[in-house]
Formats: structure tokens, C-alpha cells, sequence
């Protein structure tokens, strides 16, 4: 995310050390998807937020 003038700029940056935290995700995601119905799904869905 960046929002820029015409002579400054603020951003956020996400930066990550290692994969753990993809890979925590990740396992989520599947466990979360284990026995659900063929379809369209996506983070939100796992995480609850729908």
C-alpha cells in the first residue's frame, strides 16, 4: 500500500523472515478444506471471514 504527493511517500511494507508463516496458511487451508463440497473458496472462507 503506498500513497504518494509530489514530495513525500508513506508505504507499507510486509516483509517475511522465513515460509513458517505460509506454511501455517497453508495447513489451515487444508485442514479447513478436508470433506468440503467442490467449489470456488478462498482465504476468507477459511479464516471465517465470509
Amino acid at each position: 500500500v503506498m500513497f504518494a504527493g509530489d514530495v513525500e511517500r508513506v508505504e507499507l511494507t510486509h516483509r517475511a523472515h522465513s515460509r513458517e508463516a505460509f506454511a501455517a496458511g497453508a495447513l489451515k487451508a487444508v485442514v479447513w478444506a478436508a470433506g468440503k463440497r467442490p467449489g470456488a473458496y478462498n482465504m476468507r472462507h477459511v479464516l471465517g471471514f465470509d
